[in-house]
């Protein structure tokens, strides 16, 4: 995992993540309330059960996975990253097409938050 980050947020309004500097962009990170060997398990599966998500690569505190919209199946990227000796968890889910996304970013990351906070391993 070493030197693994997530991109930044393009200047489009179709995608969110936990490190964009502005608020249209901006989401809250995973905050952790179990240690991450714990909850990742739970979050690969919580990932994997998102609707048309499939993950492309998983390990070492990293997790990628594509989401295809139903309609017009265009590609999103959806990227966790847990910061090392944290409780934190990086989220970034954007659009690889478009301009605007009409909120499906956000809304996937809240759906997993949501997810994860019933499994209770987030605040």
């Amino acid at each position: 995992m070493a030197g693994r980050s997530l991109a930044p947020c393009p200047k489009r309004p179709n995608c969110v993540s936990s490190l964009a500097g502005d608020a249209s962009h901006l989401v809250e990170p995973l905050a952790l309330r179990v240690p991450v060997e714990r909850a990742w398990p739970h979050l690969r599966d919580a990932v994997a059960l998102l609707p048309r998500t499939r993950i492309v690569e998983s390990g070492d505190g990293y997790l990628r996975a594509e989401a295809t919209s139903r309609l017009f199946r265009f590609v999103d990227d959806l990227e966790v990253l847990h910061v090392p000796g944290t409780a934190r968890i990086d989220v970034r889910s954007a659009s690889r097409a478009g301009y605007s996304d009409l909120g499906v970013n956000r809304a996937r990351v809240e759906s997993l938050r949501d997810a994860l906070r019933r499994a209770d391993l987030v605040e």
